[in-house]
């Protein structure tokens, strides 16, 4: 594979699991392979995750992972600020990764390839070079 490659492809596998994930908190996948599949089940496994947050902040953590997460996937997507992205997407994954190995052991995180997403995030964040992105596109305009 060529470098253009592998970026593109790190862009849309990260892409891609945000965005599959924020759309399985609105119930868009069907239920036999759907994580959670209502947004009070995402915000069950929140609270799982940040036990330590009072009851009435849930929701908001929960809003703010969603937000984060599809704000993140679409920029990926289309290649906007796509360093940026790739740096905030390794930390998010890597603070996910952390409180799920914390809370529900480190088998989960493992099993889910959260650490090695957030790797990828990091390595991808590193490439420099502009293959297919909206940033290359405003960099001209």
């Amino acid at each position: 594979m060529t470098h253009r490659s592998i970026k593109i492809f790190l862009r849309l596998a990260l892409a891609t699991a945000f965005l599959s994930a924020v759309a399985d908190r609105f119930g868009m996948w069907p239920p036999q392979v759907s994580a959670w599949g209502s947004w009070q089940a995402f915000l069950a496994y929140t609270q799982t995750l940040a036990p330590w947050l009072p009851a009435a902040a849930i929701p908001w953590a929960g809003a703010a992972a969603t937000f984060a997460e599809l704000l993140l996937g679409l920029c990926l997507l289309i290649g906007l600020r796509t360093e940026q992205a790739a740096m905030w997407s390794a930390w998010l994954l890597l603070a996910f990764a952390l409180s799920m190995a914390v809370f529900t052991g480190v088998k989960r995180p493992l099993d889910a390839s959260v650490f090695t997403a957030s790797a990828a995030a990091f390595a991808l964040a590193s490439m420099k070079a502009k293959y297919l992105e909206l940033d290359l596109w405003l960099a001209r305009v």
